[in-house]
């Protein structure tokens, strides 16, 4: 397994992994929005503030990640991590925990100080993330499960 940044030749296989892991789990609805948003964000995304990281075998993309830069008044240096797809067939394997290590160790290494993500607590600490609520941090947008 080789985990990497994107190259931009791979937006649409990008689009694809996302589409097809939200329409296994969410319904093809779902899939077809998170697959848009992040074709819109790898696009549309100064390249200062985007970064893409992907899990790779044999040329084939598995797995995939975007982290989006995140401004507050005191001008932290921070990202959002959302979303994130694993290929269904290799859910379960290790791979996104193994890619988003990577994704937040090469975000620590270029001085990033806060990464945030939106999701189950379970798992997302399993890769060093705590809980905190919206009266902590401010969400970028309305969420369905503040909770989570």
């Amino acid at each position: 397994m080789k985990y990497s940044l994107y190259q931009p030749n791979q937006i649409e296989e990008l689009k694809h992994v996302f589409y097809k892991t939200f329409s296994d789990s969410e319904g093809v609805a779902e899939g077809t929005s998170i697959g848009d948003l992040a074709y819109d964000l790898m696009t549309t995304t100064n390249e200062n503030d985007l970064q893409v990281f992907v899990a790779t075998e044999n040329a084939k993309v598995l797995g995939c990640i975007i982290f989006t830069r995140m401004t507050f008044e005191n001008s932290v240096n921070a990202f959002l991590m959302a979303p994130v797809a694993i290929n269904t067939a290799y859910q379960g394997k290790g791979i996104g925990q193994a890619l988003i290590t990577f994704g937040l160790q090469t975000l620590q290494d270029q001085g990033v100080a806060l990464v945030f993500t939106y999701g189950d607590p379970n798992f997302y600490s399993k890769v060093g993330f705590a809980q905190i609520s919206e009266q902590q941090v401010k969400a970028p947008l309305n969420l369905t499960y503040p909770e989570a």
